[in-house]
């Protein structure tokens, strides 16, 4: 049976039961990772003083280059950089680019030695020229970023000078950040007939390998052990056997549960492979002595109209014999 064919089945059994098979499957996710960016001590000077409306550099007492922003360390000779330069907010076009989200240069700043990368404002592509006269554009408030320069505007005088910094601010030392990233998983058809099924019907499924006849759940294209594509459909029972587990005592980024909980993998009654998911309906002191690998487990579903992931079991219980 084909996935189209066999996700039409699934959805007539699953009439009134709540949710539909899609066509196209896929879920939004993000990722997101806070942190504390520990600048160093030339980042922290060259942040601090854009507030005042400077650009600092560093000047390489081996090779005497100038280099914007300032760092710890040439990057041509690889020496240990310790005197700060003021370098005029103005510079040439060495470069440039158009993104979605506008227009980007590469700004040689007068008497810098590198290229600084920045915004480029009020200015179209086709107005656009290398070694054209650009000069910064500052933020009407500062917040100790890279930001505090607005962008480049074409314009600015020749002769500017490098002179030595005289500071005037205090080092941003520590800096909040955060990555995200936003994206639409889509299920394939293996995952897809997996949530529908748990969507239509509250059925789980794995797929059987041809040749070791190992049942793969969650299903896939390929055995894992074999190498070679998966055929059969098979149902899998809601039962099954805890192979390892841990006790989750520590927070973290992403956490859906507030700690302590059990988290194991358990290999379901009719597959071969092992399904993580959390154990709970037990208090998780009495989980310390109580569970062990080989403890039976059953699924809890959620109640309610189901949503088609794994999500639509709530947790797996044990199953004492005693």
């Amino acid at each position: 049976m084909d996935t189209k064919a066999a996700a039409k089945k699934m959805e007539m059994r699953g009439k009134g039961l709540g949710s539909s098979v899609t066509e196209n499957p896929v879920f939004p996710g993000r990722i997101e990772l806070p942190y504390t960016l520990t600048t160093g001590r030339a980042a922290a000077t060259f942040l601090a003083e854009l507030a005042n409306h400077k650009i600092v550099g560093s000047r390489c007492p081996r090779c005497d280059g100038i280099f914007v922003p300032a760092q710890d360390f040439c990057a041509a000779c690889g020496t240990s950089l310790d005197e700060f330069v003021e370098v005029p907010a103005s510079g040439k076009l060495s470069g440039y680019t158009e993104t979605a989200d506008g227009l980007i240069g590469l700004v040689r700043l007068d008497g810098a030695t590198n290229d600084f990368p920045h915004k480029l404002l009020d200015t179209q592509l086709g107005e656009l020229k290398l070694g054209a006269r650009v000069e910064a554009s500052w933020a009407a408030e500062a917040e100790g970023s890279i930001l505090d320069i607005e962008g480049f505007a074409l314009g600015g005088d020749e002769g500017g000078e490098v002179k030595p910094l005289e500071p005037g601010a205090e080092p941003v030392l520590e800096q909040k950040y955060e990555m995200r990233l936003d994206y639409a998983h889509s299920y394939g058809p293996y995952y897809g007939m997996l949530f529908d099924g748990l969507a239509t019907s509250r059925r789980i499924q794995g797929t059987r390998c041809p040749s070791c006849e190992r049942v793969l759940v969650p299903p896939r294209e390929y055995c894992d052990v074999c190498y070679v594509r998966s055929g059969e459909w098979v149902d899998v029972a809601d039962t099954g056997t805890i192979k390892a587990f841990s006790i989750i005592h520590l927070e973290f980024v992403g956490q859906t549960r507030e700690p302590p909980y059990v988290y194991a993998e358990i290999v379901l009654d009719g597959s071969a492979t092992r399904l993580i998911h959390t154990v709970a309906g037990i208090d998780v002191e009495d989980a310390k002595e109580r569970l062990q690998i080989g403890t039976k487990v059953r699924a809890v579903w959620k109640g309610g109209d189901p949503i088609g992931s794994l999500e639509d079991i709530e947790y797996f219980e044990p199953v004492f014999e005693d």
